[in-house]
């Protein structure tokens, strides 16, 4: 399945336990995914997701790719893609949660109280009410994204959000917290 064997000389198939990747592969990952920006402390987990990628497509019986290394490199530049994507995310959520925060802040006392409500709330609504907050909210992921990924109409994540929102608000009143 893999040629990563072929070239170093132990024919096709890589034997249980072997690394799909040779040192020389895994130090070219490394330096794509530094070379994209991935932060030092992350790299081992990029390297790992490629070694996966490469085992899940030997496993499921893909043809294997011609230049395994090249394969590689494109899949930790895709990687290093994604990891900015999702930094870039995280910072648009920071940037709108500071956007709702009062002028004055409060106190780390009100900050307990109000996650220890929000979670409350996220615990009492149901699991498919609470993937469609966690991953709008808290993914900042759109409407259509969500539903793509879910499987379900649009208008059945819009109907769970709808839902799910007035639950939590319901919550936080009562809790006495907003």
């Amino acid at each position: 399945m893999l040629r990563t064997g072929a070239r170093r000389g132990r024919g096709t198939h890589p034997a249980a336990g072997d690394d799909p990747l040779d040192a020389a592969q895994e130090r070219r990952v490394r330096a794509v995914l530094a070379l994209g920006g991935v932060p030092q402390a992350d790299l081992p987990d990029g390297v790992q997701q490629v070694r996966l990628r490469l085992l899940e497509r030997a496993a499921s019986g893909r043809e294997a790719p011609r230049d395994v290394s090249a394969w590689a490199a494109v899949v930790a530049s895709n990687l290093a893609m994604d990891w900015h994507r999702a930094k870039r995310r995280q910072e648009r959520l920071g940037e709108r949660l500071a956007a709702l925060r009062p002028a004055e802040a409060p106190s780390g006392e009100e900050n307990s109280l109000l996650s220890l409500a929000v979670a409350r709330g996220l615990d009492a609504l149901t699991d498919a009410q609470r993937q469609v907050v966690v991953l709008r909210f808290y993914a900042d992921l759109p409407v259509r994204s969500i539903a793509d990924q879910l499987g379900v109409p649009e208008g059945t994540v819009k109907s769970r959000l709808h839902t799910a929102v007035r639950a939590l608000r319901a919550r936080l009143h009562e809790d006495e917290v907003v």
